[in-house]
């Protein structure tokens, strides 16, 4: 039943993530989204420092860590909300779909554990080829175990 939860649990998630794979092609303004909104809308840094309750120099700061990628969420949050917006946020796997990237991980892992046993033999002149053969057995064997189909 764990299984079939899991494999439930997957694509109900990758059905939920749809929506989100598009918007994760579109790339972040130059100066982050905080200005470019507030920009936009044609809201001053002074309206938005009000609308926080905080110093004018607040909302630059803001604007500034988010283009550096050194902003937290509870900020953006704080931010988006008083430019009027809803901070979206998702993690949109760069695969295809969480189960293919579970899949890759599997054959990922997989790989290192028969290089590395082959290795060994092949130290011990008891190589036995077929590699990759011995990936995809490996492959099958750890998705059977994390209950993925």
């Amino acid at each position: 039943m764990r299984n079939e939860f899991r494999n439930l649990r997957l694509k109900q998630l990758d059905r939920t993530l749809d929506s989100f794979r598009e918007a994760a092609k579109i790339p972040r303004p130059q100066k982050g989204w905080l200005r470019a909104v507030r920009e936009a809308a044609g809201i001053s840094a002074s309206d938005v420092a009000r609308t926080l309750k905080t110093s004018r120099q607040l909302p630059i700061q803001l604007e500034k860590a988010e283009a550096e990628d050194r902003i937290t969420l509870k900020s953006l949050r704080a931010a988006a909300n008083a430019l009027g917006c809803e901070l979206v946020y998702a993690l949109v796997p760069k695969a295809n779909s969480l189960h293919e990237l579970v899949e890759e991980r599997a054959r990922s892992q997989a790989k290192k554990q028969v290089l590395g046993v082959e290795h060994s033999m092949a130290l011990e002149d008891q190589a036995v080829g077929r590699v990759d053969e011995a990936v995809e057995a490996e492959t099958k064997r750890l998705l059977r175990k994390r209950g993925v189909r």
